[in-house]
């Protein structure tokens, strides 16, 4: 049976694992926001899509490149985790 420590260690857990997943990307989009936005201050261009075309670019290239990291630490999680819970190991 799942008892509150169980199930809230797991909860965090599983957090930590969606704050390190999420971090490349998230840091890609605050680099590539705060750098399109220096530009645009210093060029005085107030253009919308020069913020959202680079920065969405930006993501998609660095999504492709940790595909590869972001499901092995999920899968890591599940198969350490979550499937002992399912199986009741």
């Amino acid at each position: 049976m799942l008892n509150e420590v169980i199930f809230f260690d797991t909860l965090r857990q599983g957090l930590w694992v969606a704050v390190v997943i999420s971090i490349p990307i998230l840091v890609v989009a605050l680099v590539a926001g705060v750098t399109i936005g220096l530009v645009q201050a210093l060029t005085s261009i107030q253009e919308m899509t020069l913020t959202f075309v680079p920065k969405l670019a930006a993501i998609i290239v660095v999504f492709w490149m940790s595909m590869g990291f972001m499901t092995q630490t999920l899968v890591s999680f599940f198969h350490e985790r979550i499937i002992p819970l399912i199986i009741g190991a």
